[in-house]
Order: structure tokens, then C-alpha cells, then sequence
């Protein structure tokens, strides 16, 4: 059992994501000190409100046993559990990690909606948070990149929520060790072959990169994030014109992070998908902005006084 200020901190970091203090609490978790962590603070704030799922993406041999001892734990504190597998999707061994994280989310969001859960909670951690500021940094990533993990998002109904952001790695081990449980340990996460452990040695190798003060960056970075979201919203209510599946856009006098990010939306827009590569828009952006006519996944794009955004005509067939 967590120590009683412990659960009250828990009990509030949640209540400020969920603004619901009666609200019934999905976890997910796989067997991990994380995961397991959560599970047990979840269960101690919110006793009674808790259910748990765990996804065997059938990667390890080992994942079907760890999901039953899972099973177990939640038996032995009175929490609902689901074990949630899809024998149909075959996981491919490259970008297997990816592909996995899609799963995972894919089926705990339909767990979710089966059992009408409206919040559910994952163990993302202040030493979670670090890693992917350095990832992400490494990478070349841009303010939406280095926002990193953020406290809370939308799936559709469910909103999935990051308590933990706060919490340190070694905090959580220590509340499974004194609940006298034994977490599951998982081999990838001291393989080299993955990013995320190469820069969780390089954290515990410095004293010059603490994980809260990374994680805090994050936070400002989210901050900083969320203002840009707002003022891309006001400018694309005043500036932006749709009629027949056509875009017009005035870019006139924007900041080029504006222009860049309504230029995405118009894209978006024409498309009906935001799936596109965007490595190209700087390219495209600087050719509409000196008057030419371009085009980028398949939308046309043309200069002057309004940009236009519009399908890409047929090809001529030779």
C-alpha cells in the first residue's frame, strides 16, 4: 500500500487532469514498476472506481505469463482486469516498438468505450519525460516535438491521462517494492538496439541532465505550444476562406511559424487527412511566398495576395 501522502498527491495530480473527482479510472497496465505503481495508487485514491487492462502484443514468449501475473495482482486488490490481444495484427520486426505503441492504443480504446471508461490513465514519468526531450531534441524536433509527452489528450471520447508526469522512476519502484511485489522485467528496456535506452544511460551517466528540470522544460515548451495552437485558430478564423473543397489563405504580415502551421491546416483541410509528410513544407511555403505554383501531397498550392489550396489536377496520361 502507498504511504497516505503519497495517495493524496496521486489523488490530486489526477483530479487536476480529470476535474472529476467521482470519475471511474481506467489504468493500463503491463506488469512493470511503472505501470504496476499506478495501478496501485489508482487503486488506493480511487478505491472501487479502478479498472485495468493489459495488452499482449505477443512479442516476447514471455507476455502471455506477465499479463496473468498482472491478472493476479488486480485479483488480489478487488480491480476488474482485461487481458487485450488481436491475433489477427502480426507485428513486423522492424519499427516493431512503433507498431506495438498503435496497438496498444488502438485496443485499449476500444476497451475503454466496451466499458464505458472516459478517462484512462498510463505511467509516463518525470524520467519518461526526459528521455523523450533528449529523443526528440536529437532529432531535430520542433516546439510540438519538445512538448513531449503531454499531461493529457483526446482519442476520440476517451481522454488519456499521464498522472505520473511528476513522479520519478525511483519513487514508483519503491511503492511496488512495499507493496511486496515483484514487477515484471522486460528485456528491451536494457537493450541497446532502442533509442530511448541508449538516452536513459545518458541521463544516469551525467549530473548535468536532471529529469525534472528536462521534464519542466517540457512543460513550458506545452505552454508555449498550446498559445500557438490559439493564435493559429484566431488567425485561420480571419484569414482563411473554404468554399467547394478550395482553400484561400492570407498570409500577409504573419511570423513564419504562423504561416507554416496555417499552411498545414489548408493543407489538411483540402486533403481531409493530416496524414502527409511535412519535410517538404518549408520548400513549398518558400515557392507560393515568391509567386510561383507548387504542389505538396497532392494539393495544389498558388501565390499572390491569397494562397489557394486545391486539389492536384489529373495527370495527363502520355
Amino acid at each position: 500500500m502507498p504511504a497516505p501522502e503519497q495517495i493524496d498527491r496521486f489523488r490530486r495530480d489526477l483530479e487536476a487532469l480529470t476535474g472529476a473527482p467521482s470519475a471511474r479510472l481506467g489504468v493500463a497496465v503491463s506488469g512493470g514498476p511503472d505501470s504496476l505503481a499506478l495501478l496501485l495508487l489508482a487503486e488506493a485514491a480511487c478505491p472501487g472506481r479502478v479498472e485495468a487492462a493489459t495488452v499482449d502484443h505477443r512479442l516476447r514468449p514471455e507476455a502471455a505469463e506477465e499479463a496473468r501475473f498482472v491478472a493476479s495482482v488486480c485479483a488480489d486488490l478487488g480491480v476488474p482486469h482485461s487481458i487485450l490481444a488481436d491475433p489477427d495484427t502480426l507485428l513486423a520486426a522492424a519499427n516493431a516498438q512503433a507498431q506495438a505503441r498503435t496497438l496498444r492504443y488502438r485496443l485499449l480504446a476500444d476497451w475503454a468505450g466496451r466499458r464505458d471508461i472516459a478517462f484512462l490513465a498510463t505511467a509516463h514519468h518525470s524520467d519518461d519525460q526526459a528521455e523523450t526531450v533528449l529523443m526528440r531534441l536529437a532529432r531535430g524536433a520542433g516546439l510540438a516535438g519538445l512538448a513531449a509527452v503531454r499531461p493529457s489528450r483526446r482519442d476520440g471520447a476517451l481522454t488519456i491521462l499521464r498522472p505520473l508526469l511528476g513522479w520519478r522512476r525511483d519513487e514508483l519502484e519503491a511503492i511496488v517494492a512495499g507493496a511486496g511485489l515483484e514487477a515484471v522485467d522486460d528485456p528491451s528496456n536494457r537493450s541497446d538496439a532502442y533509442d530511448r535506452t541508449r538516452f536513459r544511460a545518458l541521463l544516469a551517466g551525467t549530473d548535468l541532465l536532471a529529469a525534472p528540470r528536462l521534464a519542466a522544460s517540457a512543460a513550458h515548451l506545452a505552454e508555449a505550444e498550446d498559445a500557438l495552437a490559439w493564435a493559429v485558430e484566431r488567425e485561420w478564423q480571419a484569414r482563411a476562406g473554404e468554399e467547394e473543397g478550395i482553400v484561400t489563405l492570407d498570409p500577409s504580415g504573419l511570423p513564419t511559424e504562423l504561416v507554416r502551421r496555417l499552411a498545414a491546416r489548408a493543407i489538411d483541410t483540402v486533403r481531409g487527412d493530416r496524414d502527409w509528410r511535412r519535410d517538404g513544407l518549408a520548400t513549398a511555403i518558400g515557392e507560393v511566398a515568391s509567386g510561383r505554383r507548387t504542389t505538396l501531397a497532392g494539393v495544389q498550392i498558388s501565390g499572390g495576395q491569397r494562397w489557394r489550396f486545391e486539389p492536384e489536377p489529373p495527370r495527363r496520361a502520355v
